[in-house]
């Protein structure tokens, strides 16, 4: 009996805040993996386009579209335009996957904190998601993944980061909702939990205070930081076949900090 390898469909992946950071070491690892992706900027879209043509580069089909994460009015807009890309450049009408990435960081003690920044970040880091997730999902393959992007705040203490590891947590406990939920279709849901990563998310906090970085590394039984390559591979893997019994995990990513 001779058996025919079937030709595998393209999958295409759906990261929020791809054009930087650690979103574009998402979008780069998934490409290397074969992965087809969108990706989503904030406000400059020269630096999401210079993504696009990194991933073009390496083969594979790659757009970029404008996306306010805190703004859920604006999301059925938005998954419209994901639809539409979809059609125009993949002749396909869903995505496989979906990568939960942006997000805004400041260190605001709780004596400082304001409503308005407040609800600035619960919006971006869990409404939003929230909703974009609820939105996406009757558009995604069954079978396929979400991955949403925690923080280690969540397990240890930071002072500053009152609102984004409470909203972090709000993520953490909706990954098992979309896990048990979807799960009928085949669509895993994880997140996973970076420590200390040196990007400039946060205004470039690690690499613009050395003083900050070598405390941070010394946490950690690895001694350094992380690096946005260090996040990336996980998140493809998360994606993959390999990763097809992980479900409904928070996967942290740290370097074993304050282990």
């Amino acid at each position: 009996m001779i058996f025919v390898k079937k030709k595998q469909m393209t999958k295409i992946a759906l990261i929020t805040g791809g054009s930087r950071g650690l979103g574009k070491d998402m979008a780069l690892s998934l490409a290397a993996k074969e992965v087809d992706i969108i990706l989503t900027y904030h406000s400059n879209l020269a630096e999401a386009q210079q993504v696009v043509d990194m991933i073009r580069k390496r083969g594979r089909k790659a757009a970029a579209l404008r996306l306010d994460a805190g703004n859920t009015a604006g999301l059925d807009g938005f998954v419209a335009t994901v639809l539409d890309t979809l059609e125009a450049q993949w002749k396909a009408a869903k995505v496989d996957f979906l990568i939960n990435n942006a997000g805004i960081g400041a260190t605001i003690p709780m004596t400082k904190m304001t409503e308005d920044v407040f609800d600035q970040f619960v919006n971006v880091h869990f409404k939003g998601a929230y909703f974009l997730t609820q939105k996406l999902l009757p558009n995604m393959n069954d079978g396929g993944s979400v991955v949403f992007v925690s923080s280690g705040t969540t397990r240890f203490t930071v002072p500053g980061y009152s609102v984004y590891a409470a909203a972090k947590g709000a993520l953490e406990v909706l990954t098992k909702y979309v896990a048990r939920e979807f799960g009928s279709r085949g669509i895993r849901a994880n997140i996973v939990a970076p420590g200390p990563v040196e990007t400039d998310f946060n205004s470039a906090a690690i690499r613009n205070n050395p003083q900050m970085k070598t405390t941070l590394a010394s946490l950690s039984p690895l001694g350094r930081v992380g690096y946005a390559e260090d996040i990336g591979p996980v998140v493809a893997f998360l994606c993959s076949d390999e990763a097809r019994w992980i479900n409904g995990q928070r996967i942290e990513v740290s370097g074993g900090i304050n282990v």
